[in-house]
């Protein structure tokens, strides 16, 4: 905590005077639903993950006599209404969780939502309807922002992974907010990500996969100032491919962005950093087809999709990852949702897992749900909360709701 604080200004949840003041918490409670057993319109949490992550903030603030008030946002219900983007499943969730009961309001702003607030007592703990069922969250909107700055004395901001958004509850409110500062899951990613932007232990390796060039490119500009390999899977390392003039058969390719990729190259050349492609690939006629096999890049049939990294390219990145003290990491190395195509992934989770010399960072999104699915989270140094935050920070762009909380 006292690390972040000291890098950024930023106060930690624990400097803050917060007893018997109302502290409004932005969490990232974006968790997804199943129908809950029964069907039916119930809804239930099907990952927690990022509900448990608040609650050590959340306990504290309990401990301390606060009155909690929780903003979140589920979705993407476009400035309306929608039932089935409802936060009960959530607030039913973290108050199993708590132990406590958490009353959800039945609006993010209006006088069911004041009456909510008004009605906490020391220690108890209220969740605001999905903010973005109203228009002015993501627009920012003044108004908006100053009705939810009036629900509280205090703000933290726990939400890393909408850091990146200029929303009226990570940025709008904080201006109107006597008190401010982050919580746990802020404080932590603040820490680690900012490792990555200083003075690191060498070589430093970055390891980007996913699907598209053109999401990655800014990040993959970013990084040639600082890193001293760039590791490359997943169907974006098709477009490098192709670039490099190598025929990919049916495998998803972006032909709009081969100059990108080919200029891209080109300057890492001209740095001198090496750019890790892979050698040989697992191919398929298809995402659900029987069989898969491994051939070299240069043997791609013409009917076949590359759907993840081969044997050879493990042996490669595992080895230079195995030799790597600082380690970045955001972005699948294959299609790993299908157990035939998550070899090249579950390779590189391991390769982060057993390298226990270097500072190894998880960039959110996939890859944190690959490496907890090879059971491997605990065993790298920080798996971030936030996929598109994370890989801003690592640009070293300003993000909005850092920023908003600093002095």
């Amino acid at each position: 905590m006292s690390l972040s604080a000291g890098i950024t200004g930023i106060r930690a949840v624990t400097d803050l005077a917060v007893e018997g003041k109302r502290v409004f918490v932005r969490v990232d409670h974006n968790v997804p639903l199943a129908k809950a057993d029964g069907g039916g319109a119930h809804r239930k949490v099907a990952d927690d993950a990022r509900i448990r992550a608040t609650l050590p903030t959340l306990r504290h603030l309990i401990e301390r006599g606060a009155r909690i008030v929780l903003g979140s946002h589920l979705g993407r219900p476009d400035g309306q209404t929608k039932p089935e983007y409802s936060l009960e499943p959530v607030a039913q969730r973290l108050a199993e969780l708590l132990e406590l009961d958490v009353a959800l309001a039945d609006e993010p702003v209006g006088d069911g939502a004041r009456k909510v607030v008004s009605d906490l007592r020391d220690g108890q703990i209220a969740m605001l309807e999905n903010l973005r069922f109203h228009p002015g969250e993501e627009a920012n909107d003044e108004q908006f922002a100053r009705t939810l700055a009036s629900y509280c004395d205090v703000y933290v901001n726990d939400a890393f992974g909408t850091a990146h958004r200029a929303h009226a509850s990570t940025t709008g409110m904080v201006k109107h907010v006597a008190e401010k500062g982050a919580g746990f899951v802020m404080a932590r990613e603040i820490d680690f990500l900012s490792r990555l932007l200083g003075d690191v232990d060498r070589p430093y390796v970055a390891v980007l996969g996913g699907a598209k060039v053109s999401d990655k490119i800014e990040v993959l500009d970013a990084l040639l100032e600082r890193v001293n390999a760039i590791v490359i899977g997943g169907a974006m390392a098709n477009t490098f491919l192709e670039a490099q003039g190598k025929s990919l058969g049916k495998s998803k390719v972006e032909r709009d962005k081969l100059p990108i990729a080919r200029n891209f190259l080109r300057k890492a050349a001209e740095k001198r950093i090496a750019v890790h492609l892979p050698t040989d690939v697992v191919v398929a006629s298809g995402l659900d087809a029987d069989a898969a096999t491994p051939v070299a890049v240069d043997a791609i049939p013409a009917d076949a999709m590359a759907l993840d990294i081969g044997p050879s390219t493990i042996e490669a990145y595992r080895r230079t990852l195995g030799a790597a003290r600082t380690v970045f990491w955001n972005g699948p190395m294959g299609v790993f949702e299908k157990p035939r195509f998550a070899a090249g992934t579950v390779a590189v989770a391991r390769a982060l897992a057993d390298n226990k010399l270097a500072l190894t960072v998880v960039g959110g999104g996939d890859s944190a749900a690959a490496i907890a699915q090879a059971g491997l989270a605990d065993k790298v140094s920080h798996v971030s909360t936030g996929g598109g935050a994370s890989l801003e920070f690592v640009q070293g762009l300003e993000l909005p709701g850092i920023a908003a909380l600093k002095p």
